[in-house]
C-alpha cells in the first residue's frame, strides 16, 4: 500500500503541471463504444469496489487529485500500466473519456 501511495504521488507530482493544462478537448474524436466495451472487459468497476468499497465510484473523486481532463487520461494509462493491461493510447483515450463523460465532466 506505502507503495501504491509514493507511486500515485509521484505520479500526480510528475504530470500535474502539464496535465493540467489540458482540457477536455484531448477526448475529442475518441470512440466511446471503445471506451465502454474496455472498462466492462477489463473490469474495471470491480477492481474500483475492491479497492474503496461500495459501488466503487468514491474512485472518481479521490480528494481532489484528478482535477483536470489530462490528470484523468494520466490515471487511466498508470492503471493500463499498473495492471498490465496493454491498452494502446487511443484505447486509454476511449476509457478517459467515457469516466470524463459520465464522472468527471471536465470542459
Amino acid at each position: 500500500m506505502k507503495t501504491t501511495l509514493i507511486g500515485t504521488a509521484l505520479f500526480t507530482l510528475l504530470f500535474s503541471g502539464a496535465a493540467s493544462a489540458q482540457g477536455a478537448e484531448i477526448y475529442k474524436g475518441t470512440d466511446l463504444a471503445l471506451g465502454e466495451k474496455l472498462i466492462a472487459e477489463h473490469r474495471c468497476v470491480a477492481c474500483h469496489v475492491s479497492k474503496v468499497g461500495g459501488d466503487g465510484s468514491a474512485m472518481y473523486k479521490p480528494m481532489g487529485k484528478i482535477n483536470s481532463a489530462g490528470l484523468l487520461r494520466g490515471m487511466v494509462e498508470m492503471c493500463n500500466t499498473t495492471m498490465n493491461l496493454g491498452m494502446f493510447p487511443e484505447e486509454v483515450s476511449a476509457v478517459a473519456a467515457v469516466l470524463n463523460r459520465d464522472h468527471y465532466k471536465f470542459k
